[in-house]
């Protein structure tokens, strides 16, 4: 947030900050502190956060902030590393206070200027404007039964403002915390058409006009306000961050409050005017030029469907080079080439390249040329967030779809996601909200899941079995759908001897111990409309031999199979397992004759109605068994109030997979005397 010039003779003087501003100062620790070695209110942590505190008052500048840390196990020691993040340029880091008191006592502080302290770490930049980094330091002599206690300051410079995000859940649980925030209050009496033009503006040079926020906060708590403006919380007992298998990206569903500068007086009116931003420069990107009517006559046939229209121009976009899979051409090589960077999608078309966003544009330009109705959809990229309309930043939708109407029905796209197949959606693209271009209309939209049917993997073995157990044969594993896309995708970003590398460090977390599993080769691994297939060799030793009989795993693929929720009792937080799927498995073994099969697992049919079944069969013939298991997923994600169903639903399926192949041994015939 900045002041304009008209406005930077205003100033705020830091050293007139009131002291009941100022940081908390550093607290003696109870005698019950220091010897605490668990925590009955967090059982197992390693450590927990005893006290926050954060002050942010923008009038001034100065934000600070002071922890105070019980370490309870080793791992607790990782938070005496610090990170600081700033925007560099118009932020200092200043006033580090911080002290180790040991277990009996013992205070071993902190030694050195800020500046000595501080070393720089990543650095990232935002658009143009703005560029970010990290300073970190190192509180000393840290041991389990420490408590860490810091304190530091932030100050920016007169020609901005920032309102602050109080984190209020933390990685570990939270004793008590304090937060408070003194906005600044020019823009309530700005007017942008008065002589004097005292006003602030947003990073897109809107006139500011209100303060906004969203906030999650805990039961029973609230925000509180006092009579000169000021925002409060205080909050005790507050948990740690959950961490249980496949949950959805959970930050924008944490306890917080963030405030916002805006130029609107809305949440909103802040997405409407924000979409009517965005879709205005999708127009003029891809707009129907000249060059990119001339491309589309060149690639569809005046004879052709919608629909074959649609394929081949997805065809002929998805053949560009995609930078975001590849390198990006330097401005000296745009030069050389006689390119120059996309600000429209004829660009992209003219140097044959260019990122996932430009290419997905590139295609709305090209269907719109066509004289298809195509309308660009933003969307939140489901492995990185939940897209939140309370949380005021466009930039939280990551990724651009093509919404296409055909013969009346519409369809959704992914030009952008190089290698992924016509009408199919990559995983992250599918049961997640954003923003849709509509005839003058612009909303808030969801995609659909993706069905089970669409995202298949059939893994079939014909394996040589001897009676030691010794195993030798064929596998073939054929991906239909996302686990095809991610095999494709990881191709393009490395070369072929590590993409086998990588493909059988996958195979060795799904075959037997004792088994090696190596891919010989893949079949349509340049294609993404054909299945993919993996020809596969194994070799090695599996189960256990006695005098009589060889014992072997009833199912092949599930020796360490890792079935999720089996062991967590409880849930807090949604499941989301990505996209629903099949697995299915068939392996036959060929045996010599001096064995037979005494057991094989039983024929089962478990289900979870609507949601998941497991089948298994196995057949018998001489010489040879079949063995065959389908898991079928329907769903992608799970409430927690549905938990319990299906963590039932995998411990059956668990106590299934134990399941075991028993061969019997026939002794040798002996010759009469």
């Amino acid at each position: 947030m900045r002041i304009p010039a008209s406005m930077r003779n205003l100033s705020f003087f830091l050293a007139l900050a009131s002291p009941a501003l100022l940081l908390a100062q550093f607290q003696q620790p109870t005698s019950e502190e220091l010897k605490m070695t668990a925590d009955p209110k967090a059982p197992g942590a390693a450590a927990v956060y005893l006290d926050v505190e954060e002050i942010a008052n923008d009038p001034i500048h100065y934000q600070s902030v002071y922890m105070r840390i019980k370490v309870l196990q080793e791992k607790g020691k990782e938070l005496a590393t610090v990170e600081l993040p700033y925007l560099s340029g118009s932020t200092q880091i200043t006033d580090i206070k911080a002290r180790t008191i040991h277990s009996d006592g013992t205070v071993i502080p902190l030694v050195g200027k800020p500046e000595d302290l501080l070393s720089a770490k990543t650095i990232s930049k935002k658009g143009d404007q703005w560029q970010y980094g990290r300073k970190v330091f190192t509180l000393p002599s840290v041991e389990v039964g420490s408590i860490l206690e810091y304190r530091y300051q932030l100050r920016y410079d007169d020609q901005h403002f920032s309102s602050p995000t109080w984190e209020i859940q933390r990685p570990y649980f939270v004793h008590h915390a304090r937060y408070s925030f003194t906005p600044a209050k020019q823009f309530l009496i700005a007017n942008k058409n008065t002589a004097s033009s005292n006003y602030l503006v947003d990073a897109r040079g809107n006139v500011v006009r209100s303060l906004i926020w969203w906030l999650i906060l805990p039961p029973g708590v609230t925000m509180q306000t006092d009579v000169e403006g000021v925002y409060h919380i205080e909050v005790n007992d507050i948990p740690a961050i959950p961490d249980e298998e496949w949950m959805p990206p959970i930050q924008g569903l944490l306890y917080h409050v963030t405030f916002y500068y805006k130029s609107t007086t809305s949440t909103v009116d802040f997405w409407v005017e924000e979409a009517k931003r965005w879709s205005k420069e999708v127009d003029h990107f891809a707009e129907p030029s000249k060059s990119i009517k001339e491309a589309v006559s060149g690639l569809i046939a005046p004879g052709d469907s919608d629909l074959d229209k649609a394929k081949k121009l997805y065809k002929a976009v998805q053949a560009l080079d995609n930078t975001d899979y590849s390198r990006k051409k330097s401005a000296s090589e745009l030069r050389q080439l006689k390119l120059k960077a996309a600000r429209r999608a004829e660009d992209t078309w003219a140097q044959k390249s260019g990122s996932s966003q430009d290419i997905a544009l590139l295609y709305l330009a090209m269907m719109r040329a066509a004289g298809l109705t195509a309308f660009d959809m933003k969307v939140a990229d489901r492995s990185k967030r939940v897209f939140n309309v309370g949380y005021l930043d466009f930039d939280q939708l990551d990724d651009d779809l093509v919404a296409v109407s055909i013969d009346g029905k519409e369809i959704l796209l992914d030009p952008g996601e190089k290698m992924c197949p016509f009408q199919t959606l990559n995983w992250k693209h599918s049961w997640t909200e954003g923003i849709r271009q509509s005839s003058g209309v612009r909303s808030l939209v969801i995609t659909g899941e993706q069905s089970y049917t669409a995202n298949k993997v059939v893994r079939t073995g014909d394996i040589t079995l001897d009676e030691h157990g010794d195993i030798t044969g064929p596998l073939r594993i054929v991906m239909l759908g996302q686990e095809a896309l991610y095999w494709r995708q990881t191709a393009l970003t490395v070369d072929p001897d590590e993409l086998k590398k990588h493909f059988d460090r996958w195979l060795a977390a799904i075959v037997p111990e004792g088994v090696e599993a190596h891919i010989d080769h893949f079949l349509g691994l340049d294609d993404p409309e054909v299945n993919l297939m993996a020809m596969v060799n194994v070799r090695g030793s599996l189960g256990s031999a006695t005098s009589k009989r060889l014992l072997l795993p009833g199912f092949f693929f599930q020796t360490r199979g890792h079935q999720p929720f089996v062991a967590q009792e409880k849930r807090l937080e949604p499941v989301d397992m990505h996209f629903a799927d099949q697995v299915a498995d068939q392996i036959t073994y060929h045996f010599p004759a001096n064995l037979t099969v005494e057991g094989a697992p039983q024929d089962a049919k478990i289900l979870w109605e609507g949601h998941a079944a497991m089948i298994a069969k196995s057949k018998t013939n001489p010489g040879q068994i079949t063995v065959a298991r389908a898991l079928s997923r329907a769903f992608t994600t799970v409430k927690p109030a549905e938990y319990q169903d299906l963590r039932g639903f995998y411990q059956k399926v668990a106590a299934a997979d134990q399941a075991q192949l028993v061969l019997a041994k026939t002794p040798p015939a002996t010759k009469g005397n």
